[in-house]
């Protein structure tokens, strides 16, 4: 999904695939589009999309880091956190595509209805997501954003939450300082002006899981994150809010 309607501009975000989108404006090869889980906005190419006759909801994503499926008889994989739909049949139709479910073992089916948040159950989301390299706009194990990563974690409990960092601030409720935080509350950083630009996944023990050049735990304290292979302060701490 880019910012406008051309190639050389910059990525945004991304639509998973089973993801349902609005379409509006069209401009050459680029429809202009509105995700329903988010209300995030933005261009993608019109051949990456099909036509659906209706809209499907599920409780089911993928829970595995990848996951084979096949699209009219053709093998693709599927990232973390990707819609399944009409999983005990093993078939459905999205579109005019017919796509099948290649079940593996229940790992691949994370069901939000059977899981809590727990820490158990955080450890095991966010660390399928690990070493993931840094792509602005990104929201897939194959590459993905601070906010991404965050609103994919949250996703996989049942928790929406908003793509940028700037608009997932004005979610949930104020934690006035990293002393009252809890497991899975979430740490905005600011940059010299002031606007919030990062967001990170609070842990225990002052540990802190984001997505800087790639997926990792590092330290937090009052002030800001403090990286812990070079031991120097990357962000500055601005806000706490906790969403659970």
């Amino acid at each position: 999904m880019r910012k406008d309607p051309s190639h050389r501009s910059e990525m945004v975000s991304q639509i998973l695939f089973g993801e349902f989108v609005e379409t509006s404006e069209v401009e050459e090869n680029f429809v202009r589009v509105k995700c329903l889980y988010d209300d995030y906005t933005g261009w993608v190419q019109s051949n990456q999309l099909t036509i659906a006759e209706q809209i499907m909801s599920t409780p089911v994503y993928c829970g595995n880091w990848s996951h084979e499926i096949l699209i009219n008889g053709r093998t693709i994989h599927i990232s973390m956190g990707s819609p399944l739909y009409n999983i005990k049949g093993h078939v459905v139709y999205i579109g005019k595509n017919e796509v099948r479910y290649v079940p593996t073992d229940n790992s691949c089916y994370w069901n939000i209805t059977d899981k809590g948040f727990t820490k158990a159950n955080l450890e095991y989301v966010y660390q399928k997501y690990l070493d993931t390299p840094y792509l602005w706009g990104g929201k897939s194990v194959f590459g993905i954003d601070c906010s991404g990563f965050v609103q994919q974690v949250f996703k996989m409990f049942g928790i929406k939450l908003l793509r940028d960092a700037y608009l997932q601030a004005e979610q949930g409720v104020l934690v006035p300082d990293l002393a009252q935080t809890k497991l899975g509350d979430l740490a905005f950083f600011k940059n010299e002006n002031g606007r919030i630009v990062h967001v990170g996944i609070l842990l225990e023990n002052r540990q802190i899981v984001h997505a800087s050049g790639n997926v990792r735990i590092d330290t937090v304290d009052e002030n800001g994150i403090i990286n812990s292979e070079t031991g120097k302060r990357t962000h500055q701490l601005c806000l706490i809010r906790r969403m659970i």
